[in-house]
């Protein structure tokens, strides 16, 4: 033990390599699952884990990196007090730090590519992310991601001399990786946990495109990437002041659907089972269950209207990622020059930061990744017939190898169409193909989840391309 210890009958012929997704099943009866041992589902482990992050040291930290004066992508890099280079070089010698104190558990790497030519990077300029990697123990090649951005900035988009705080963005995120480093680094797990600070964000996403580019040329299998840009700030510009929310942005249909996987979709739906969306359903969960005085507010957009966030670059090559943040923004701490006008107060100042909250969301963020590394990998291949028939039959592929050393079974889910989380389900031991009897098709959605001898579960994957979380 680790420490925790097809669909038929559409309007006109599919295509043959979409029909054979749904190729005849061999339904196996609800009644053989009614005498399996059911895994538990309270995992005292996680409330240790969420009791663990420290207001005190994510005070530390974000005014540490607000102790750089700017973090402008564009700014200074030789000076040891001053600028983005001297804030990366402490971010990386923290998770070193960390390392040393969990006997080397993390790889700690850069990652750089030099960009020019652009909007916001008029002149060459490195972007450099800082990583962190800790090595999953029977499926390493399996990757959990939580993100923050390192760089800030002011009205200006190329000012990089003015002082720019960002101490709420997103000094926020950053500290919340970092402390969750220093959470998890306690444990071992299954899957392969990541801990990145990203650079360039506020230039255009680039740190985030360099990270998506190389977890694709180096065949990770990323099952979550979970980025947390603003997770300080409870006190919204609408008057509203909140400790209790955060949201979780997600994407419905994935960017790279082809137009044949648009097609099936359109007959057998999925335009809300994104794996991201089921990522962040996952996420909404562990916020219930473990998370005291934290409700989710699931919010079915890639990102707030018409803006953009670190996690598109993964959704991009899609791969499932969504993005944490607070409920209540206020607009007069971001992107804004210090200053006071007629009595108004502008400026990502250290005072916006509520440390408590950022605790809250970072607990959040280290109860999810534990959950999702301890857990077995998504099921693969999850296909699902039942056109005119009394009931409703899914299959998938079983865990083969190391990937099933934990697996205790599957769990298949339903819901009504118009729910937004899972309402119903049923674990059906360690099977690769089960009818739920007297279940129409056409009244629900359906998936599947693995789940582990001790009861961790993976997220929920919906039948066919549009849920599939792929490499698995």
């Amino acid at each position: 033990m680790l420490k925790q210890t097809s669909i038929s009958n559409l309007f006109r012929p599919v295509p043959l390599t979409i029909a054979l997704m749904f190729t005849s099943l061999s339904p196996v009866s609800a009644h053989a699952a009614e005498t399996m041992v059911v895994p538990p589902s309270e995992h005292p482990v996680l409330r240790d884990i969420q009791k663990s992050a420290s207001a005190e040291n994510l005070r530390k930290d974000v005014t540490k990196l607000v102790s750089f004066g700017t973090r402008h992508t564009l700014s200074e890099t030789q000076s040891d007090t001053r600028g983005i280079g001297a804030a990366r070089r402490w971010i990386k010698s923290e998770f070193e730090k960390i390392s040393e104190q969990c006997g080397g558990c993390l790889e700690v790497i850069e990652q750089k590519q030099t960009f020019s030519g652009e909007s916001r990077i008029p002149e060459p300029t490195d972007v450099v992310n800082i990583i962190a990697i800790q090595k999953g123990v029977t499926d390493p090649n399996r990757y959990i991601v939580m993100s923050g951005d390192i760089d800030s900035r002011v009205t200006d988009p190329l000012d990089f001399t003015s002082d720019s705080p960002g101490a709420n963005d997103n000094a926020s995120g950053v500290a919340g990786v970092i402390e969750a480093a220093r959470m998890l680094s306690q444990y071992t797990f299954n899957a392969t946990v990541v801990y990145a600070a990203l650079s360039g964000e506020e230039q255009g996403l680039f740190g985030g495109k360099i990270m998506a580019e190389q977890a694709r040329q180096d065949g990770w299998r990323v099952e979550a990437v979970i980025n947390n840009d603003m997770i300080g700030n409870i006190a919204g510009i609408n008057g509203v002041i909140d400790n209790t929310t955060a949201r979780v942005f997600s994407e419905g249909v994935r960017v790279v659907e082809t137009a044949e996987e648009a097609r099936l979709r359109r007959f057998t739906g999925g335009e809300v089972d994104s794996p991201s969306r089921n990522l962040a359903r996952y996420i909404d969960v562990i916020a219930d269950k473990y998370i005291p005085n934290l409700d989710i507010m699931m919010v079915y957009r890639l990102d707030r209207f018409a803006r953009g966030g670190h996690h598109r670059p993964f959704n991009q090559v899609g791969l499932p990622a969504v993005r944490i943040m607070e409920t209540n923004e206020h607009y007069d701490r971001q992107h804004q020059d210090l200053r006071t006008e007629n009595g108004r107060i502008y400026g990502d100042v250290l005072s916006g930061v509520d440390f408590d909250f950022n605790a809250k969301l970072t607990s959040l963020n280290a109860v999810t990744m534990a959950s999702l590394a301890w857990a077995p990998a998504p099921p693969a291949d999850v296909k699902i017939q039942g056109a005119v028939q009394p009931s409703t039959t899914l299959s998938w592929s079983k865990h083969k190898g190391p990937q099933a050393d934990n697996l205790a079974g599957y769990r298949i889910y339903w819901r009504l169409t118009t729910e937004p989380q899972w309402t119903h389900s049923r674990y059906v031991g360690n099977v690769d193909t089960f009818t739920l009897d007297n279940i129409v098709i056409d009244n629900y959605f359906f998936g599947v989840a693995s789940v582990s001898k001790d009861g961790f579960e993976s997220p929920v994957v919906f039948p066919g391309p549009a849920g599939s979380f792929g490499g698995y």
